[in-house]
C-alpha cells in the first residue's frame, strides 16, 4: 500500500493544483463581472457631470438601502470628498469611503474595489472621477450578496469534485499498480 501511495502523490499534487486554479480562476471571473454594470454607471455618470448635469439630476432619487438590497446605487462625492449627492443609505446615512480611494483614483483615473462599510455589508464598487467647473468622483456600487453565494456553490463543487478525482486517481493507481506487478510476475 505505501507504494501505491507513494506512486498515487504526484498525481494528487497535480489534481490538487489544478482544482485550486480552477477554484481561483472562477472566483476571479465572478467578481470581476461583478463590476461589468458599475463601470457602465460609474463612467456615464462621470460624463454627466463633465457635461454640467448637476449630481441631483444623475443620482436617482430612490434611496438603496445597501444593507438589504440589490439595486445598484450612485454616490457622487466633491474634489475633497464630500458627499454631494447619493442614492445610497447604510444605517439611514449615506455611506463615505476611505480616503485612500480617492488618492487611488486621482492617481489610476478609476478604482474598483470590494467595499465593506460595516460587517456583513459588501459591495462591487467602481469609483472615477469627474472633471468640469465642479470636478469630484462617482462612486457606483451594488451588493455582492448573490456573487458571494455564486462562489461558495462553485467552490462545494470544485471540492466535491477534488475529493471524487483524487478517490478515483487513488483507485485507478492502485489497480494499475496491481496489474502490472501481478503482469512481471507472470512474466518471471
Amino acid at each position: 500500500m505505501k507504494t501505491i501511495i507513494k506512486h498515487w502523490l504526484l498525481v494528487a499534487i497535480v489534481i490538487t493544483g489544478f482544482a485550486g486554479l480552477l477554484e481561483a480562476t472562477v472566483q476571479q471571473v465572478l467578481r470581476q463581472s461583478a463590476d461589468d454594470p458599475q463601470i457602465q454607471i460609474a463612467e456615464d455618470t462621470a460624463a454627466a457631470l463633465t457635461n454640467g448635469q448637476q449630481a441631483q439630476n444623475v443620482v436617482p432619487a430612490e434611496k438603496v438601502d445597501i444593507a438589504k438590497s440589490l439595486a445598484t446605487y450612485i454616490i457622487v462625492f466633491d474634489a475633497s470628498g464630500k458627499v454631494i449627492a447619493s442614492s445610497a443609505q447604510l444605517n439611514g446615512q449615506t455611506p463615505t469611503l476611505p480616503a485612500g480611494v480617492f488618492d487611488s483614483v486621482k492617481q489610476n483615473g478609476e478604482d474598483r474595489i470590494t467595499w465593506q462599510p460595516q460587517t456583513g455589508v459588501r459591495s462591487a464598487v467602481v469609483v472615477t472621477q469627474f472633471q468640469g467647473s465642479n470636478a469630484g468622483f462617482v462612486l457606483a456600487g451594488r451588493s455582492l450578496r448573490e456573487v458571494e453565494i455564486r462562489e461558495d456553490d462553485i467552490l462545494h463543487i470544485i471540492l466535491l469534485g477534488w475529493v471524487a478525482i483524487l478517490l478515483g486517481s487513488l483507485l485507478a493507481t492502485a489497480v494499475i499498480f496491481t496489474l502490472l506487478r501481478n503482469s512481471s510476475r507472470n512474466l518471471a
